[in-house]
């Protein structure tokens, strides 16, 4: 039986494939049909060939799926297509929610271990806290479970019920919860808060989704609540998203109308667009730093793009990724989709920043980040000697092509391989757990804590023996290199637990973080630029 569905599958192939033009899209053209036709007829002749002869029973669909993502690839490293398993989980990413009970969680010794419950939430407003363990989902063991497990089990359709049993540290007792799902939102502003000179504000924005501008708004509103008279937008890391979301963030720090934010151009007419400012950044002008580096790509390249080439604020960190290129998807009948690349984007000053990827798939995602030598900073800026020179509005010089290079390069140290792996094992979060637990008269102030609470070195002596004890290799000389880390990392976490607040750890964490510390003693060239970027300009160049 799967013999003959797998052979009707076959036979169908090659009228899907000569009447492709029919059935998805706009008729394939060529300066030579023929050659295109020749070309249709040799797929369909391969994948007869391995229909009649191959050793086993081919899967059709997986041929022709592998035939579509090679054809892609042969376009450039953003043209994709998205199989419908996985473009049902990229909706719900992008859409910006989804429905269960709200926990951030790790497998921690194959135990499903509460990171921290997302504020708000079912799990949240039941008092489920950072440390808990799930030991039982609906009365079955949860021991082993893995994360697609967590997913079909914890997440379900709103109004409807799961019952968890959890094993808390300090409680000598099981607790037995019963959640009711609910929408969970899916937060890309992953931190918020005021830094502890208590004047400048710290945003930090995870990828650009479908409520993106609205989060931003509330963040920028709670700060100035707060006192906020100054504000760094942390891009790092943060890998783009939608468009739309990228020009209004964008749109939030422009002094008045009009100014061009970015424009597209494609090769038909309904790729090309351009995005103007509305006026709304006046609410909130102020000095403004903007953290990028090697993982920031696209839409916070059209975000730190518009900023720098307004003169808006200050761009800081490392060279960002340098993808220019925009994608537009089309649905398939099958929930599958095809992101096809329809445009290049540009920033206002006209830089494109995409950089080359003719050397391929693998050169294209590493490259550049051999620039970013810790004992060379001044050459994580890249060689800017043949890249195409643009003009800001107060008369910057700045460079297209390979990403956006940074007002003020900070290359941040890097860490060692032994600190990767205890990062990478949750080491610094499984020994906060046990040392919260036994120490439950830590300060319950915040701010008491931040400022007083310190790591000793019986601390430190007490978590290498941790480590040990869960046989991972510890050196003193990678130990002693990176203790620094070590001592901020096991803060942050201890005060992650405490609180059962992420915003506290990230803070705490923050106090270690070059980058952000370099960028703080720059507010008066950002203040600078800021009061040149509210003078009237002449009409944008394009």
């Amino acid at each position: 039986m799967k013999r003959s569905r797998n052979y009707y599958a076959m036979a169908v192939l090659g009228v899907i494939i000569a009447g492709a033009g029919l059935l998805w899209g706009p008729v394939l053209l060529a300066e030579n049909p023929g050659d295109v036709n020749m070309q249709l007829n040799k797929l369909n002749y391969i994948l007869r060939a391995v229909r009649d002869n191959y050793v086993e029973d081919p899967d059709a669909a997986k041929l022709l799926e592998g035939a579509i993502e090679g054809m892609l690839k042969e376009l450039d490293p953003h043209s994709v297509y998205i199989p419908a398993d996985q473009q049902a989980k990229i909706a719900e990413q992008f859409r910006g929610d989804f429905e269960g009970i709200g926990i951030q969680f790790t497998i921690q010794n194959d135990w499903l271990t509460v990171i921290s419950p997302i504020p708000g939430t079912p799990a949240d407003r039941l008092g489920m806290r950072a440390g808990d363990r799930i030991t039982h989902i609906d009365g079955l063991s949860a021991y082993g479970i893995s994360n697609e497990e967590v997913f079909g089990k914890l997440r379900g359709e709103k109004g409807t019920t799961v019952r968890v049993t959890i094993e808390r540290p300090s409680v000598e007792v099981p607790l037995e919860f019963e959640i009711v799902r609910d929408k969970i939102p899916i937060f890309s502003v992953g931190a918020s808060f005021m830094l502890p000179d208590n004047e400048t504000g710290y945003i930090r924005i995870n990828q650009f989704t479908a409520t993106t501008t609205d989060e931003v708004v509330t963040a920028l509103d709670s700060l100035r609540d707060n006192g906020m008279k100054r504000l760094m937008l942390d891009l790092r890391g943060n890998p783009g998203g939608y468009l739309d979301q990228a020009w209004r963030v964008a749109d939030l720090f422009m002094p008045r109308k009009d100014m061009l934010l970015v424009y597209t151009k494609g090769r038909t007419p309904k790729s090309n667009s351009e995005f103007r400012s509305t006026g709304i950044g006046a609410k909130y002008d102020m000095p403004l730093i903007v953290l990028i580096n090697h993982g920031s790509a696209s839409a916070s390249e059209i975000v730190s793009g518009a900023i720098q080439d307004h003169d808006r604020g200050l761009v800081v960190g490392q060279v960002s990724f340098g993808k220019g290129l925009v994608q537009t998807p089309y649905p398939m009948p099958d929930g599958s989709v095809v992101r096809i690349t329809t445009a290049r984007y540009y920033t206002p000053t006209g830089r494109l920043i995409q950089r080359p990827y003719d050397k391929g798939f693998a050169e294209y995602v590493m490259g550049g980040r051999d620039d970013e030598d810790p004992n060379a900073p001044e050459a994580a800026a890249q060689d800017t000697t043949a890249r195409e020179k643009f003009t800001t509005d107060g008369g910057r010089t700045v460079y297209g092509g390979g990403g956006i290079t940074p007002d003020s390069t900070v290359v941040p140290s890097k860490t060692n391989t032994l600190t990767a792996q205890l990062f990478s094992k949750r080491m610094y979060f499984e020994w906060a757990s046990q040392y919260a637990v036994k120490h439950p008269n830590i300060s319950k102030e915040h701010q008491d804590f931040t400022k007083s609470f310190q790591i000793t070195d019986e601390m430190l002596a007490e978590f290498k023996q941790f480590c040990v004890e869960r046989k991972i290799e510890v050196d003193d000389a990678r130990w002693d290199q990176d203790i620094a880390f070590t001592k901020t990392q096991l803060k942050g976490e201890i005060a992650g637990l405490v609180f059962n607040n992420r915003d506290i750890y990230n803070l705490i964490r923050i106090e270690d973080d070059e980058q952000v510390q370099a960028a703080m003693g720059m507010f008066d060239q950002a203040k600078s630029l800021a009061s040149s970027s509210a003078k009237p300009r002449p009409a944008d160049r394009h």
